[in-house]
């Protein structure tokens, strides 16, 4: 007896045929943020590439140096809140190396961590016909290996071993000239071409120059508008970017054990905390952390006139160093876009049901599902779905599927038009309270 799915009933042997298939019903659900990205320049690990580093991980294979050392700070502070961090190396440096004998030493990546690598090699005790070839990182030990010729060395995650033929002993040769190098506005370029692929909420730009900092917000501009990727860019002191997309950030901390931030340094841990700021959260007043003090302090009225520029400040607050509102730079206000757009979490809960239903659409939708009043409905019920979701978890209010969307058939025979209002939350700011006694 013939069996198998059906189409159309029109089987030619007699048969049972049967297709089994889900009941109809939204897919999606409220997508999840967390991911920071910094272009940074290092002195040590893979150059001009994106590698990711996972706020449970210890990184310090990858970047040369443990998480607490000064050289690798700005990933510290990022790790503080970023459940994701994708780290890109801007600076490729010069490798540091060494020679003795007929053995050449390279270290691994370019940059003056190569210069903390010593070799050693020493004549084996149980077998004199060898030698012990020790690798140390800042005088620990990193990698030994028992050979009779240079061939038989292989490459470590610190060094490079070439030549031939004998290896001469030797208490220790240091590897020198390696150097970080300079990064160029050409790097940069390289960096938003690879990144642009990737999937994050945040980018954390510390440098100062203001050059760098018009391109990379031109870069936004086009990623929110016109490629639909609802991503924020976080860097200091460039209130003239106006923009919703754009948040500078514009004083620094100070941390526990004394360490300085200045407002550039300060953006690795804005962009990671904002990245990780879920729709249904506020980073006013929240704590930096780690801070127990802000760098400079500003007077009230400096405090105001900063907001009023669309300036993302820390305030001290009993012994810690607050957000004072968690705001970006847009300040150009028009009926179609008012105040509520230079609120980031407003940003965040716009721009995540326009992540979320670009996701949803595009991996369920898109060419699956019939232009017509069936295959709209179930477009409509997704956006309900999604929309439901933000409101339980107070992200949005008073959404009313009846009223707040509509899904209308477009000019085209494949095109679709999706008309919504939602009324975003934010968290309380401001409380006006009047006393009165009788």
């Amino acid at each position: 007896m013939a069996g198998g799915n059906f189409t159309f009933q029109n089987k030619v042997r007699s048969g049972v045929y049967v297709n089994v298939k889900s009941q109809k019903r939204a897919m999606g659900t409220i997508g999840e943020r967390g991911i920071t990205t910094l272009p940074l320049p290092l002195s040590w690990g893979p150059a001009k590439q994106i590698i990711k580093l996972d706020s449970s991980e210890d990184p310090t294979d990858v970047l040369g140096y443990p998480i607490t050392a000064s050289e690798v700070l700005l990933i510290k502070e990022a790790m503080k809140r970023a459940k994701t961090t994708l780290l890109y190396r801007l600076n490729e440096g010069t490798k540091a190396t060494a020679t003795t004998g007929s053995l050449t030493v390279t270290a691994k990546y370019g940059g003056v961590r190569g210069n903390d690598i010593t070799v050693t090699v020493t004549q084996n005790i149980d077998e004199t016909d060898k030698f012990d070839v020790k690798t140390f990182v800042s005088g620990e030990e990193a990698d030994t290996q028992t050979v009779a010729t240079i061939e038989e060395l292989v490459a470590n995650d610190w060094v490079i071993f070439s030549g031939t033929g004998d290896l001469t002993a030797t208490a220790g040769v240091p590897l020198t000239g390696g150097d970080d190098g300079t990064v160029t506005a050409q790097d940069h370029a390289n960096f938003l071409s690879a990144v642009e692929v990737e999937e994050y909420q945040t980018i954390g730009l510390t440098v100062t120059d203001p050059t760098i900092k018009e391109v990379y917000v031109a870069f936004f501009r086009r990623q929110r508008e016109d490629e639909g990727k609802k991503v924020q860019l976080v860097l200091e002191n460039y209130p003239t970017a106006d923009y919703e997309g754009v948040i500078s950030v514009k004083n620094g901390v100070v941390l526990a054990d004394g360490t300085k931030l200045t407002a550039a340094q300060a953006v690795a841990w804005v962009a990671a905390a904002t990245a990780a700021a879920q729709v249904n959260q506020s980073l006013t007043y929240d704590a930096y952390d780690g801070a127990i003090d802000v760098e400079p302090k500003y007077t009230n009225s400096q405090i105001i006139d900063a907001l009023r520029k669309g300036e993302f400040l820390f305030i001290a607050n009993n012994g810690k160093a607050v957000v004072e509102q968690d705001i970006n730079t847009f300040t150009s206000f028009t009926p179609d876009k008012n105040k509520s757009f230079s609120n980031n979490q407003v940003i965040r809960v716009v721009d995540g049901l326009a992540n979320d239903y670009y996701r949803i659409f595009s991996e369920f939708y898109l060419g699956k599902v019939q232009n017509n009043d069936d295959g709209r409905n179930l477009l409509k019920s997704e956006c309900i779905n999604v929309s439901q979701q933000y409101q339980n978890v107070e992200a949005i209010q008073n959404f009313d599927p009846q009223t707040d969307l509509e899904v209308l058939p477009g000019q085209d025979v494949d095109a679709v038009v999706i008309n919504q209002w939602i009324q975003p939350v934010s968290a309380v700011a401001k409380i006006y309270m009047t006393i009165t006694v009788e």
